[in-house]
Order: C-alpha cells, then sequence, then structure tokens
C-alpha cells in the first residue's frame, strides 16, 4: 500500500475498529501528520498571519483525524493478536512503549481471531 492508497484508506475507515491493519496503513499516515507539522513550521516562518491560517486548518485536519488515528491503532494491534483494549495502554507513559512495539513489528501470519491477514496469503516480511 502506498502513500496515497494509505491516507484514503485512513479516512475511508474512519470509525471501523474491528478488522486488521498493515504496518503500512499504520505508518503513512504518521508520516502524513509529520508533514503537515512541517507545513506548520514553514507557514510560521513567512509570517504570523499566514502561519496561524495554516495552524488552524491543518489543527482542524488533525482534530478530524484523531478518532481514526485511533480506529487504525486498534486494528494494528488486531494484526498482532491483541485486543483493541491494548490502546489503553498508551495512557501510561513508559509502557506506550510496548504499544510503538506492536505497531512496528510484523503482524501474525494468516487469519487470526480478529480476521484474515491483510496483505493475503502470499505476504512478504515487509507490508
Amino acid at each position: 500500500m502506498g502513500f496515497v492508497d494509505a491516507i484514503k484508506a485512513f479516512y475511508k475507515n474512519y470509525v471501523k475498529f474491528d478488522g486488521r491493519s498493515s504496518r503500512s496503513e499504520y505508518w503513512w499516515p504518521q508520516l502524513y501528520f509529520i508533514l503537515l507539522y512541517v507545513v506548520i513550521l514553514a507557514g510560521s516562518v513567512l509570517g504570523e498571519t499566514i502561519g496561524g491560517i495554516l495552524a488552524l486548518i491543518i489543527g482542524l485536519i488533525i482534530l478530524a483525524s484523531i478518532i481514526p488515528a485511533i480506529s487504525v491503532t486498534i486494528r494494528r494491534l488486531h494484526d498482532n493478536d491483541k485486543s483493541g483494549w491494548f490502546f489503553l495502554l498508551t495512557l501510561v507513559p513508559i509502557v506506550s512503549l510496548y504499544i510503538l512495539y506492536l505497531c512496528i513489528i510484523k503482524g501474525t501470519d494468516g487469519p487470526n481471531r480478529f480476521g484474515p491477514d491483510p496483505l493475503g496469503s502470499d505476504a512478504s516480511v515487509f507490508n
């Protein structure tokens, strides 16, 4: 899954908390948010008015993306055969690194209790 496809899937599956997500479906939107922050920083260099307008627009985009971000994280946990309730570990500062670890590692091969493999049966090492 490429960058554009991942962003489309991110917003298309807005409130889909069941099923599984591949690593690319999780990490491409993370890059998207980093790019949004870079745009805010660049806008602040251009001037206070332009920076403020950009910050407002991008802030609204980020606010509208909170639920899909939680959703894709839960589906990523499902890909590792973990319950979505593990997401609550993000509220504990050091323990939240475990959730980051689960989002980095490869998901379980083949179907698990949360659904079929998002990459199909011929999944490679890299999603």
